[in-house]
């Protein structure tokens, strides 16, 4: 029995793996083949390869929006569109300059070549970080550091840490090295080498600053390793088993990077830094029979995480994961039936590395059909005379799912389809906490602010935040939208005309400009909505979409605090601005070491119109982290996220006559011989 479940599950994931398209999508992620290309061109022009010229990113140069939107039109009509032509942007370094080239695909030629001499750095590769981390082990001051710590250096790894920026006025491109003792533990993040710093030139690859500050015993190996075969009795809790099955094969389709299923199309593309990416979102209308557009282009545009400790080892740990280290660089390979359930199919993704050579990340997207056992909807009516009335619906939902472990830290990140037309956007928060080496053992015996909570002997797990910002250029049913504020305000009862004092009601605004946009969620009842002011309800509503918060947090930090200037677009966590295909990236296209310059907080300073316009809304997800015992040595998943929801986009309830699949009966198993 256990085999005819196990080759059935085979056939299934089988018949639901990716096909071949037939027609090449606009948004594509770029293939190895285009990689190939645009290294072979690039490095003809220049006539060098790393480290003399290495390439910090490549990725798809979006076409124009309005050739997207007319290709899709086209294709709805004719099967056979033209796809607009491909471009490659390309930000390289050569000989310590950086240079923005674009590369026409189908030519195979350089279009244009621009020298940046702005503020900041492009995106630090895997591969220049590989190269520095191996330095230490041959500069003299750490093998005398280590060996005076009585420590073997075969078991030490080092790991890197961007340097941020506080005031001063830099020219190199540097990382900062922090490392770690691995004898006894796989937990390398959990056994800090605490007080010593290594700066490395990124360009010279070579060391250039070192410090050796104090010495802190190394936390014990004892009760830290996470790995399953290394762990030793008493084990538990046993969880049991769960097998799914779809007797009719799967929900959904998968053409190249096209998805459909149930009353839901969308494509999924990659990017290396951003990672997953969803366009062109569009559910299924039966009163209108046909599809609307919801969604034009969602990604995570930046992760900021500043870490809380203020001293020498560890101010500068205030992290910009996307635009220093590639969210989509640091996706991982998911594991079948553990990162994703059986019935999930997988993608692959592809990125360059730095000598422009494409990397692949097997299994990199999963998509797969939940049936968690929730309620669509339902009622039970016992007022009738004559009968009872009892009507569920089971619910279900498309989940697209990634992992990218940056660091110490892994992020799940979900993007869940409804067929009510909702969209959830989860986060889910797990690895290793960023620890600090103390000489302390017990809470009694600190006077002093460690900036954390001692988890264990010697060992701090650090105070910080995270703040991932969505870029979502919602359309609803077109592009010209509004954003309005619907805002609940106590009405006073000032006459007779009932026994009640107070109530509340609304007053809807609807934002003119970009301060309007600009929102701290939590300090006003008011619900916020992408509305389209061209279109309405029978009754006479605006369509729209309706954004529901979930985990928020507001900077704590002084506004003018270094990485809080850096950090600025997590001011506010909605902000709403006039689409502009050159504002992607919230921490600026350049975060290595920026200043603050480029950011969404200077972008929406411009204050334009926000009024019927293509607007993008911009959310963030906050979370101000304690750490506490329960995260160490290994954090459960801390689960947040948001959802954005139809309202008074349909007539009425979209799933009011949705089908669900009649249940599967299997035998009640009883415990008890």
């Amino acid at each position: 029995m256990k085999l005819l479940v196990f080759l059935f599950l085979i056939t299934l994931f089988i018949s639901c793996t990716t096909s071949a398209s037939t027609n090449k999508h606009p948004l594509d992620p770029l293939t190895p083949s285009e990689f190939k290309l645009v290294r072979t061109t690039v490095q003809k022009t220049y006539k060098a390869s790393s480290p003399t010229l290495t390439f910090q990113y490549i990725g798809l140069d979006e076409p124009d929006k309005a050739l997207v939107l007319s290709w899709e039109s086209s294709k709805a009509k004719t099967k056979a569109a033209k796809v607009p032509p491909r471009r490659a942007l390309v930000i390289a370094r050569f000989k310590k300059q950086t240079l923005e080239i674009s590369v026409d695909l189908s030519k195979g030629s350089i279009v244009s070549t621009k020298v940046y001499s702005g503020q900041g750095f492009p995106m630090i590769t895997f591969d220049e970080q590989d190269a520095v981390v191996e330095l230490p082990f041959k500069y003299k001051p750490f093998v005398e550091s280590v060996q005076k710590r009585d420590l073997n250096i075969s078991d030490v790894v080092c790991s890197t840490a961007s340097v941020g920026w506080y005031g001063e006025i830099k020219s190199k491109r540097t990382l900062k090295l922090q490392c770690f003792y691995t004898k006894g533990s796989s937990n390398l993040f959990a056994r800090p080498l605490e007080g010593i710093t290594v700066v490395a030139d990124l360009d010279e690859r070579k060391i250039v600053e070192y410090f050796d500050n104090f010495n802190i015993p190394v936390p014990k190996a004892e009760d830290t390793e996470y790995v399953a075969t290394k762990q030793k009795p008493p084990f538990g809790p046993t969880l049991m088993g769960a097998a799914f099955v779809q007797p009719n094969g799967p929900g959904f389709k998968i053409d190249g990077h096209s998805i459909s299923w149930a009353n839901w199309k969308f494509h999924v593309g990659y990017d290396v830094r951003a990672g997953p990416m969803i366009s062109l979102a569009s559910i299924y209308d039966l009163q209108q029979q046909r599809y609307r557009r919801v969604l034009y282009r969602g990604y995570i545009s930046e992760f900021f995480v500043p870490y809380m400790d203020p001293t020498a080892n560890w101010y500068f740990k205030t992290f910009l994961d996307s635009g220093e280290f590639g969210f989509g660089q640091s996706m991982v390979s998911l594991e079948p039936l553990a990162d994703c359930p059986a019935n999930a199919a997988f993608l692959d993704a592809y990125f360059a590395g730095e000598d422009g050579v494409p990397v692949k990340i097997s299994n990199a997207i999963c998509i797969f059909e939940r049936y968690a056992g929730d309620i669509m909807w339902r009622h039970t009516e016992s007022e009738l005379h004559d009968e009872e009335i009892r009507e569920v619906r089971l619910d279900a939902s498309l989940v697209v799912r990634t992992v990218s472990t940056v660091g110490n830290y892994d992020y799940i990140i979900d993007w869940e389809f409804k067929p009510s037309g909702s969209i959830k956007m989860g986060v889910g928060l797990t690895g290793i906490l960023g620890i600090k080496g103390t000489s302390y053992t017990h809470v009694d015996q600190i006077k002093e602010n460690v900036f954390g909570t001692l988890l264990s002997d010697n060992t701090i797990g650090v105070h910080h935040d995270h703040y991932i910002t969505y870029h979502l250029d919602l359309d609803i049913d077109g592009e010209a939208n509004s954003f309005m504020k619907t805002n609940l305000e106590t009405v006073t009862v000032r006459d007779e005309s009932s026994r009640r004092k107070s109530y509340w009601s609304v007053v809807r605004e609807i934002g003119k400009t970009e301060a309007d946009g600009r929102i701290k969620v939590g300090l006003k009842a008011s619900e916020l909505a992408i509305v389209n002011p061209n279109k309405q309800t029978k009754a006479g509503n605006k369509i729209g979409y309706r954004l529901f918060p979930g985990t928020v947090a507001h900077p704590l930090l002084l506004s003018d605090d270094y990485p809080q200037i850096r950090g600025g677009f997590t001011n506010y966590n909605v902000f709403v601005t006039p689409y502009n295909k050159s504002e992607k990236w919230a921490g600026g296209l350049y975060a290595d070491q920026s200043r603050g310059e480029d950011t969404l907080a200077v972008w929406s300073l411009r204050n334009r119109s926000i009024e019927n316009k293509d607007i993008v809304l911009w959310h963030t997800v906050g979370i101000h982290h304690v750490p506490c015992q329960e995260d160490y040595p290994i954090m459960p998943t801390l689960s947040g996220g948001f959802e954005i929801r139809p309202t008074n986009f349909f007539e009425r309830n979209p799933v009011l006559k949705a089908k669900t699949p009649k249940p599967m009966r299997f035998p009640k198993c009883n415990s008890q011989p």
